[in-house]
């Protein structure tokens, strides 16, 4: 299996993973406006024996009051349903967050499982005196600093790219 940067022959296949491995195609639908709207992204793909099986996408969010600060939100992050509990994931996880901290980013913040992503050094984001524009349990509410200290400070609130609010 190859980790690898998304490319543009890959968006069928980066549409059926998300439509495969969520309920609805929401997800679908707000990868192809994140590509469209939210710059710059950062989009991997999973790819074993020439064909994709999963897929995770990055895209900038904002803290109010300091526009300078430069985080990230992962979502979202798919894996073909015949292809879950591989390890697929986490090295999607693994490799995005490494490309966020190569572009700069000093944190990511993420609405997901708190069973799966503490692993990876995700707390919950109130801990930063941060919440999230939706509501959403204060569990699954986290992030990762990048670069250790770049929250220290600040609070607020995290919006994402109104992408999100167009989700059907």
């Amino acid at each position: 299996m190859q980790i690898r940067t998304e490319e543009e022959r890959d968006w069928p296949a980066v549409g059926a993973v998300n439509a495969a491995a969520f309920e609805t195609s929401a997800e679908a639908a707000l990868v192809t406006s994140l590509r469209q709207r939210a710059a710059p992204v950062v989009s991997l793909v999973a790819e074993d024996r020439g064909v994709i099986v999963g897929h995770i996408l990055f895209s900038p969010v904002s803290l109010a009051g300091h526009p300078a600060l430069k985080l990230m939100g992962l979502a979202p992050m798919a894996v073909a349903p015949g292809h879950q509990r591989r390890g697929i994931g986490s090295a999607l996880v693994r490799t995005g967050l490494d490309a966020c901290r190569a572009l700069g980013y000093g944190a990511v913040v993420v609405l997901g499982h708190p069973g799966y992503y503490p692993r990876f050094g995700f707390v919950p984001a109130s801990r930063f005196g941060l919440r999230c524009e939706y509501d959403a349990p204060d569990e699954a509410f986290m992030l990762v600093e990048l670069e250790p200290g770049c929250l220290q400070g600040v609070a607020g609130l995290i919006s994402y790219d109104p992408a999100f609010q167009e989700l059907p």
